[in-house]
């Protein structure tokens, strides 16, 4: 998984009144778990901007006043108001020690159901799974190109390497619906086929009436 670096400077006073000044100052309070010991740190918040506010998941390599730790953002808490970023949880990666996080899915390919008028419908943009740092992948990548009209991938469809999906397989990452488009003209192409048969029948109906006219019009022999 890709890694990105962020600058901080450790917390002395953990109060309200320390984190509301810090947040004044344009820096965010944050915490690591998972460690030896628990580390409070602040950052600023421009610092957080290719982390947050990104579909990607890095790796955090947390510069705190010359110690590096490396860590994944475990829970972000966003102000009810102003929606800016007001605490940030981190849990730290330890080689070896599985940890659980949130990986992006991503759809390549044009679905043939998609081009013969269906719907995609994504319904999972990312799955809960469980890896050792080394293991973690940035996203799980799925090629729909073969998919028809009809088609679904399941979480349990997806293949797996050195890490387990902790979301339930039943669940449906990506479908194709029938569209109304498509719906309609299946159904034009049914009654286009009726149609022509039955204009067929009606045809050899009159051609054989046609043809028994002539030897019922003909005179009787004098």
């Amino acid at each position: 998984m890709k890694s990105v670096s962020i600058s901080a400077e450790k917390r002395v006073d953990l109060g309200k009144k320390e984190a509301k000044a810090l947040r004044a100052a344009g820096k965010i309070p944050c915490v690591i778990y998972g460690g030896e010991n628990v580390q409070h740190f602040a950052a600023t918040e421009i610092a957080f901007n290719n982390l947050v506010y990104t579909p990607n998941v890095y790796t955090v390599a947390i510069d705190i006043e010359g110690t590096i730790v490396n860590a994944l953002i475990k829970d972000i808490q966003f102000h009810p108001v102003t929606d800016r970023i007001i605490h940030v949880d981190f849990i730290e990666l330890t080689p070896g020690k599985a940890v659980n996080t949130q990986i992006p899915v991503i759809i390549t390919g044009n679905a043939i159901g998609v081009r013969n008028g269906g719907r995609l419908r994504k319904t999972l943009r990312k799955l809960s799974i469980r890896a050792t740092p080394e293991n973690l992948p940035d996203a799980i990548t799925l090629d729909i190109a073969k998919m028809k009209i009809g088609h679904k991938i399941y979480v349990r469809d997806v293949e797996t390497n050195n890490f387990d999906i902790l979301t339930s397989g039943n669940a449906v990452i990506v479908a194709v619906k029938t569209a109304r488009a498509a719906i309609e003209e299946e159904e034009e192409e049914v009654e286009g086929a009726e149609g022509a048969e039955g204009a067929e029948g009606a045809e050899g109906a009159a051609g054989a009436e046609g043809a028994a006219a002539p030897a019922a019009e003909t005179p009787a022999a004098e």
